[in-house]
Order: C-alpha cells, then sequence, then structure tokens
C-alpha cells in the first residue's frame, strides 16, 4: 500500500502512540514528512525529528557512489545518527563527524552502534521519543496501565475516505513525479516473482539459490564494480524457505533458512537495487539467471508478470 493508506490502516487498527516509518535508503525524507503533515492527524499529534541513519563503517564509498543523493538526505536531517561506530577505525569517526556537520550545520549528530552495551543509545531515543513514552518504555517492571492518551483522534477508515484533499494528493503527486527519489539517487531497482512448477527438498533449493545469488552479484560488479544496494532473494523448498542477502559488492552472500513448513505454493521472488547501473541490464541479469539456472536442477520457473513493481 502507499504510505497514506497504510497510516490510516494502522491508525485504525492499533491506535498506535508512536509510529516510526523507515523508508528505503533511497527515500527523500523531506518529500515523506511533507506527505504527513498533510494527513492531519489531529491535535496533540506531533513529528519527531527527521533522522539520517549514517554507515560510518562505509561513509566513503557511499558518498563515491552515490554522491548527490547522499548529501541530500544528510542536508534534509534534523539529527544525523552516525552508525557502526564499533566498526570504525578511531580516528575516522571525528573525520566522519566533521564531513556531515559541514553539509548540514544545523542537524545534531550523536554516535551510535547496534552493540548491546551503547548508552548512546539511549540518548538517541531521548531526542525522538516523548519522555513519558520513553519511561515506559524503558521501565524494567512490566505494568497493566492503561496507555495515557496522547494526541490520538478519529481516523477515517481506509475504505476510500482521505485524510487530506484531492487538491493536496494532487500536489504532492505533482512532486513525487517531478522529484523522484529513484531517479535521483541514480540506483537501478527491480523486483520479480516466479512460480516454481517444481518441487525441490531444502538442500537442492539452497543450491538453486546459492548459484543464482553468486551468478547475479559476479554479473552486476562486471557493470558496477563497486556497486551498493542490495540482492534479496527468497526461494521456496518443499518445507522450509531459503533467504540470501548481499548489500555491497565486497560482501559475500548470506544463506539464512526461514522456517515456513509445507510450502503448498512455491515462489521465487528477487529484489534488487543496484548503484550506478542502467535498469534493462539489471533486469536482464537477474531473469536470465533465474530461470536458466533452476532450469539447469530440473526445475521450472514461470515468470509472474502482474507482480509489484519494486519502486521501493
Amino acid at each position: 500500500m502507499g504510505l497514506r493508506s497504510t497510516v490510516i490502516t494502522l491508525f485504525n487498527s492499533y491506535n498506535p502512540d508512536v509510529l516510526i516509518i523507515e523508508p528505503t535508503g533511497i527515500a527523500f525524507p523531506n518529500v515523506i514528512k511533507r506527505e504527513i503533515e498533510l494527513m492531519d492527524l489531529g491535535e496533540g499529534s506531533e513529528i519527531a525529528p527527521l533522522v539520517t541513519l549514517i554507515d560510518g563503517s562505509r561513509f566513503k564509498h557511499i558518498l563515491k557512489e552515490m554522491k548527490n543523493f547522499s548529501t541530500r538526505q544528510i542536508e534534509d536531517a534534523e539529527i544525523l545518527a552516525i552508525n557502526k561506530v564499533d566498526l570504525m577505525d578511531r580516528i575516522q569517526i571525528p573525520i566522519v563527524e566533521e564531513s556531515v556537520q559541514q553539509l548540514n550545520k544545523k542537524a545534531k549528530i550523536i554516535r551510535i552502534s547496534a552493540n548491546n552495551n551503547d548508552e548512546n543509545f539511549y540518548s538517541f531515543m531521548d531526542m525522538i521519543l516523548p519522555e513519558e513514552l520513553l519511561n515506559r518504555s524503558l521501565d524494567v517492571k512490566v505494568q497493566e496501565t492503561k496507555p495515557k492518551e496522547m494526541g490520538k483522534t478519529s481516523i477515517a477508515s481506509a475504505n476510500g475516505i482521505s485524510l487530506v484533499s484531492k487538491k493536496e494528493m494532487d500536489l504532492i503527486s505533482d512532486e513525487q513525479e517531478t522529484e523522484s527519489s529513484i531517479d535521483a539517487s541514480g540506483v537501478a531497482t527491480y523486483a520479480t516473482e516466479y512460480k516454481i512448477k517444481d518441487r525441490a527438498d531444502i538442500n537442492k533449493a539452497m543450491l538453486i539459490a546459492k548459484e543464482i545469488m553468486t551468478n547475479i552479484k559476479a554479473e552486476v560488479m562486471k557493470h558496477s564494480p563497486e556497486f551498493i544496494g542490495h540482492i534479496k532473494m527468497f526461494l521456496d523448498s518443499d518445507t522450509d524457505t531459503v533467504k540470501m542477502n548481499v548489500t555491497a559488492y565486497f560482501e559475500d552472500p548470506q544463506l539464512e533458512l526461514i522456517e515456513t513448513g509445507k510450502n503448498d505454493i512455491l515462489k521465487l521472488k528477487i529484489l534488487s537495487a543496484i548503484s550506478n547501473m542502467e535498469k534493462k541490464e539489471l533486469m536482464k541479469i537477474v531473469d536470465t539467471f533465474a530461470t536458466d539456472i533452476s532450469k539447469r536442477y530440473g526445475i521450472e520457473v514461470e515468470k509472474v508478470e502482474a507482480y509489484h513493481e519494486h519502486d521501493h
């Protein structure tokens, strides 16, 4: 669903205290913020500061591959969180910090890490969440208390009733047409899905998934030798699903088994977003290896033409 429909559905179904929106890495944060503002979620509802999460361990490479777009995301932010500082050389941390501060002098900067012992994470959350919600979420004791009303409002159900006027939605559409984040990013995106007509056990599925991913990555690197982005694949077997993922040229594809039990309908899904590459080339690579390698293992697949485009 679109952002507006999703927000309406979440409010109707859960009436949440906090809604965290984590868009794709190739989104324009300010465009999303303006769309939320036009929804008019009611008196007392507040929009927290915009956060741009920076992968400090790959900052130099990301700027090299997507300089204009990365700069825009930094400039849009109200808080710049330099993440993965535990993976960075100590001497590089203040250099990255100074670099992003030069790009956005008004933003607050904080260093954080996914490390469980990172005390800065709590300071980071304190910048974003209202104090009463933060205290409640960090309370060690689980208390059966009635949630405090925090500016909640009655919202029309998601049955075609819009939170914003048609004129306002037209303005959003016009802006998105003229300011497409995907076009600006220089990233080729492609998602495809195939029906699998022949069943395979989990071991065979793993072999197929590994070979498809290895070949796609190798061919992509011929077009974009130092790509960043992602290639994600989900391949169903008789039982359980094989997931593979890679996010940069220097990484080895990671394999994970998702326990689904018996799969009645078998599918192969591939989601890809690659920097500095033509979309038509990416489509050709993905479709060729997905079909050819499956066939070589005695598995016939059929592309689902109506699959939703991977527009992030």
